[in-house]
């Protein structure tokens, strides 16, 4: 447990309705007696009190809460003031609280951080967390709450269990072997070894976190003067893209992620492709959309029918113009000038993501998961049922290892210290 105590605003930006001040650590309890009077309050029940400064002076009337560690949010002693909301009144309460020996302003997530060292939430939860207070969709928010309410920790752990006794029945042959002549490995032991892996597998095949974290990314391209940046602005209802009749108009890719039907998307506007007669400025924009078209979930393929990438959706944007080059029936005819069919392609395009989202609630592996959970794959794969039950051990070892480093057994500072640098100061 940590020796010092920190404290900071855990609530909304001041000015509001409520402000509330968290004090963590140690010194909570005597940091609440100094501000509230010598007596704490009944555990858990909110008092009202009168706060003062340390020479007597008001600070607020205010509702005050005593938590005793080690049942609570960090783990240790917990003070709350839920003060109004005023930014003098905050700023009066943190600076007495700042006078106070032993407290100090706490650093981004530093409370969460807390609450990890303490064995309250685990890496896997903390950064659930993390992806809740980051959550703009309500997709997001219940992949996060499935994370941070400890989906994938409940997993692992029963993954790691499994090695566990995997590992016990190999020290059991390794102890009642021949010294000279080790005992053969039975079986089931292969066989069970081969369902883990099968069930990490079916893990590392859903559809990831990045895609959910990000928006699926739709990127318009096709030569210029196709109509890319009026059918961008139509999709993501702005004029975040210059259009005009001149070729070459879009020079860089733009990106404005917006959410349809409560899916987050990434839509991305892309200097128009071509080959000869372009200036220095406009090579680079289009070096740039070839790099956009290799990162895509999705191409909306404006030019000429067959020429797009593979997977492309062929896309007649001017739908409106009769002296186009008409596509054929495979395409999706649109016009952004009338209206023509775009809801029916942002129907479309919402279903298709969809697909490649995780399902509701589902826990979604990011890519430091997915990274682990293949070594521990890796790992098990390795074994065999003629194999020494040394060697079974120690890659029984290795998948153990990978499933502590995912949960936060075992971490890296500098791991740590990236992960908790994602919340603001106050959580």
């Amino acid at each position: 447990m940590s020796q010092d105590t920190i404290f900071a605003l855990s609530s909304g930006a001041p000015p509001a309705a409520i402000a509330v001040v968290r004090v963590s650590g140690p010194g909570a309890g005597r940091a609440l007696r100094v501000l509230a009077g010598d007596t704490l309050p009944s555990a858990r029940r909110a008092c009202a009190r009168t706060l003062r400064a340390g020479d007597g002076s008001e600070l607020d009337h205010a509702l005050v809460i005593w938590l005793p560690g080690p049942a609570t949010v960090t783990g240790e002693d917990v003070a709350e003031f839920h003060l109004h909301g005023g930014r003098a009144v905050v700023g009066a309460v943190q600076q007495a609280l700042g006078q106070l020996p032993g407290l100090r302003p706490a650093t981004a997530g530093e409370f969460t951080r807390r609450a990890f060292a303490n064995g309250r939430i685990d890496l896997a939860e903390a950064e659930g967390l993390a992806d809740l207070l980051e959550s703009e969709t309500e997709l997001q928010r219940r992949a996060a709450m499935a994370l941070a309410s400890g989906g994938l920790s409940a997993q692992v752990d029963e993954w790691r269990d499994h090695v566990l006794l995997l590992s016990a029945e190999v020290e059991g042959v390794l102890d009642f072997s021949d010294e000279e002549d080790a005992a053969d490995l039975p079986p089931s032991f292969t066989d069970r070894a081969n369902t883990l892996t099968a069930e990490l597998s079916a893990w590392l095949d859903r559809p990831r976190a990045t895609v959910l974290r990000e928006g699926f990314r739709v990127v318009l391209a096709g030569p210029p003067n196709v109509g890319k940046s009026t059918l961008f602005n139509a999709l993501v209802e702005n004029e975040a893209a210059i259009t005009s009749p001149v070729a070459g108009t879009t020079r860089d890719v733009i990106e404005r992620a917006v959410a349809m039907a409560g899916i987050p998307f990434t839509f991305v506007d892309t200097a128009g492709l071509r080959e000869a007669g372009t200036d220095e400025i406009e090579a680079i924009g289009i070096a740039r959309a070839e790099d956009q078209l290799s990162r895509a979930d999705l191409v909306l393929w404006l030019g000429e029918e067959g020429q797009g990438p593979s997977g492309c959706w062929e896309v007649d944007a001017r739908a409106d113009d009769a002296t186009r080059e008409v596509k054929s029936e495979k395409a999706i005819a649109v016009s952004a000038h009338t209206g023509k069919n775009l809801d029916a392609l942002r129907m479309r395009l919402i279903d298709h993501a969809r697909a490649a989202m995780p399902a509701p609630g589902e826990v979604a592996l990011t890519d430091r998961h997915a990274e682990l959970l293949s070594e521990a794959r890796a790992a098990l794969n390795g074994i065999r049922g003629d194999l020494d039950p040394l060697i079974a051990a120690e890659h029984l070892r290795l998948a153990r290892a990978a499933f502590d480093r995912l949960t936060g057994r075992a971490s890296t500072e500098d791991m740590l210290d990236t992960l908790f640098g994602r919340f603001c100061i106050g959580k």
